[in-house]
């Protein structure tokens, strides 16, 4: 088991600020599984306009994290040395159980269910004080700069 702080997270994802939505890395199991957290702030701008006085994180940023969170763990498994970027290729069985709020802090559970060559299908859970957001099943594809 690993921890990533925010600076190894950016050495392993292309994303930068609006679009970075993993905080930190909790938990890694290299090519099984990894756990991650992102604060919820009202200060993100996506709040300026999605449910204005009832601000609401979009559903579709939760799953863009959870995505995200299983980026880090497929590009921590790529050779070192060569520059890779996963592309999200599909989500099946999205499920929105909760919303998320400013000041919530989303704990996001990736399990490994397949993967095959560049191809990995991942389960993915996001959860706030220990209740179930959102869940799904999320495919990706891992491939060199230079291909992609």
């Amino acid at each position: 088991m690993a921890e990533f702080n925010i600076d190894e997270i950016m050495a392993r994802l292309p994303h930068r600020y609006p679009f970075l939505l993993v905080d930190r890395v909790l938990d890694f199991v290299e090519d099984t599984s990894i756990r991650a957290l992102k604060n919820v702030s009202i200060n993100e701008p996506h709040f300026n306009g999605h449910f204005p006085g009832h601000p609401v994180m979009p559903g579709v940023l939760i799953v863009e994290a959870m995505a995200q969170v299983g980026g880090v763990l497929a590009l921590s498994s790529a050779p070192a040395g060569e520059e890779y970027l996963m592309y999200f290729t599909g989500i099946d069985e999205v499920r929105f159980r909760k919303p998320v709020r400013p000041g919530d802090q989303l704990i996001f559970e990736i399990t490994v269910l397949r993967r095959r060559g560049a191809m990995w299908r991942f389960k993915g859970e996001a959860f706030v004080d220990g209740a179930l957001v959102c869940a799904g099943t999320l495919m990706a594809t891992v491939l060199p700069k230079e291909q992609a």
